[in-house]
């Protein structure tokens, strides 16, 4: 499988209304600096110690707003 990875801070500029809102950041224990990854099917994954946990999902033009954002592909 493969993901783009990037922090918190930046997948708050990729999400879209209708998609995570910040309450779900804070209940998932997403932090600004936290490292989150995002699968081609738009699953998003947060680094925990020991795993990585799904926490949500990205919906429409997901592919190109996180390449654009990111200046990542998938890897």
């Amino acid at each position: 499988m493969k993901f783009i990875e990037m922090t918190g801070a930046t997948l708050l500029n990729v999400i879209n209304d209708g998609e995570l809102h910040d309450a779900d950041f804070e209940s998932a224990g997403v932090q600004p600096d936290s490292i989150v990854r995002v699968n081609q099917q738009g699953d998003i994954e947060v680094r925990r110690a020991l795993k990585w946990d799904v926490i949500g999902g990205l919906l429409g033009n997901f592919q190109e707003r996180l390449k654009k954002t990111t200046g990542l592909d998938w890897a």
